[in-house]
Formats: C-alpha cells, sequence, structure tokens
C-alpha cells in the first residue's frame, strides 16, 4: 500500500524492488569504487549508476500513476537485465548480490509492463 494510500496498489511490489535495486546498486558503486582494480569496472560503474537512477525515477512514475510507468518499467526491465549481466562478471560478494536484487527488479518491472 503507498505511503498515503493513494497509489495503485497493484504497484506496490515493484515499486519496493525498484526501491531496494536501487539502494544495491548505490552500495555497490560505491564498494566498486573502493575496489584495487576499479579502472577495469568502468563499465560495471556507469550501468550501476544507470540502474540505480532508472530505478528512481520508475519509482516516482509509479508512485503518482503516471501514464508512462508501464513504458518506464520496460526501459528499467532492460537497465537491471543489463546492471545484472556486468555485475556477474565480477567475484566480489556484492556486485553478486546486486545482480541477484538486479534481476529481481526486473522481474516485477517486466510483470508492471506486461
Amino acid at each position: 500500500m503507498g505511503v498515503l494510500s493513494t497509489s495503485p496498489t497493484n504497484m506496490d511490489a515493484c515499486i519496493e524492488a525498484c526501491q531496494k535495486c536501487l539502494r544495491a546498486c548505490e552500495e555497490c558503486l560505491t564498494a566498486c569504487l573502493q575496489e584495487p582494480d576499479v579502472q577495469s569496472r568502468i563499465n560495471c560503474i556507469r550501468t550501476l549508476h544507470d540502474c540505480a537512477e532508472i530505478c528512481g525515477q520508475t519509482t516516482q512514475y509509479m508512485a503518482r500513476n503516471s501514464s508512462f510507468s508501464v513504458t518506464l518499467c520496460g526501459v528499467c526491465a532492460q537497465v537491471c537485465e543489463q546492471c545484472a549481466v556486468e555485475c556477474e562478471k565480477m567475484q566480489d560478494d556484492h556486485c553478486q548480490q546486486c545482480a541477484q536484487i538486479c534481476r529481481e527488479c526486473a522481474q516485477a518491472c517486466r510483470q508492471m509492463a506486461g
């Protein structure tokens, strides 16, 4: 249920998945920047940034029941899938955990996108 009970409840699971993914991506990005091989992580870091941004924006669109929510959920699913692929290339626990969360978010967004 929405915080004010005004957002559609069918979006709640997707909103929660997007918020969790946004946080995971931000945390993973920060951890990647502290790794000794940061230069080899540039694509991963860029994708993590993109994923966090699209998850945040998708959450906002769903929360206000925008007519563009379904379209944005489709885009978000694509970005989350790509982020999972990039994270899976890294062997760190934080990247592997983030990849799993990205895949969960992608699934929730695909369901919303229909």
